[in-house]
């Protein structure tokens, strides 16, 4: 590179430099969509909740339905094969 090609180099990296850094502080300053973020890591923070307690309700429900269910087959009595006669 000769030195003219350096200076125009170094000229356009000065540039990108600078708007990089302008996007990044407007980026940081900026307040627009601060609500949907806020909403967003609140739906976040619900749906790990729900699905912790979810995974804790697994086995309670469990037993629950076998509770009943075993409830419910010990309520049924054998027909006596020889009543029907």
């Amino acid at each position: 590179m000769s030195g003219r090609e350096a200076t125009g180099f170094r000229q356009q990296t000065d540039r990108l430099y600078v708007r990089l850094r302008s996007l990044a502080v407007a980026f940081v300053c900026d307040e627009h969509g601060q609500d949907l973020i806020e909403y967003a890591l609140l739906t976040a923070t619900i749906g790990v909740a729900g699905a912790a307690v979810w995974a804790a309700m697994g086995p309670v429900i469990a037993a629950a339905y076998t509770t009943w269910g075993t409830g419910v087959n010990n309520q049924w009595e054998t027909p006596d094969p020889g009543a029907g006669s």
